[in-house]
């Protein structure tokens, strides 16, 4: 398994973007970054580093506010933010809705489905 990926992780607020990196960085996947796609108004910023793997992250509206109660925006503030995020949807590699899983459950997934993903010598499939 090749712990060199470029791993580009994006998603709407509170998905758990910047958790799942630093937990990637503490497995080893020390080339993972978070992309505040969601807030900016360039549709291919996730593509901008030619990540390896692109992550996409979601969660609802309800367990956003659960886990950042300062979130004070509604539906539509998330559905905005899902427009912005078209483009790394349609080309996402790996796809984990967050919503069901703790912290530890996400990273378990996104290992296993970069691991999915890899030949035996690392290599993209």
């Amino acid at each position: 398994m090749d712990k060199n990926l470029k791993i580009a992780v994006v998603g709407n607020c509170a998905a758990g973007k910047t958790t799942l990196v630093k937990n990637l960085k503490k497995y080893g996947y020390k080339d993972s970054y978070n992309v505040p796609q969601e807030h900016s108004i360039v549709k291919k910023l996730w593509s901008r580093y030619e990540p390896d793997i692109l992550i996409y992250l979601r969660c609802s509206l309800p367990i956003a506010k659960k886990r950042r109660p300062t979130i004070s925006w509604g539906q539509h503030r998330l559905d905005e933010q899902k427009k912005k995020l078209a483009n790394a949807y349609e080309n996402m590699d790996i796809f984990i809705d967050t919503d069901p899983y703790n912290i530890d459950e996400v990273l378990e997934i996104a290992i296993n489905k970069i691991k999915e993903r890899s030949d035996i010598n690392g290599n993209i499939r």
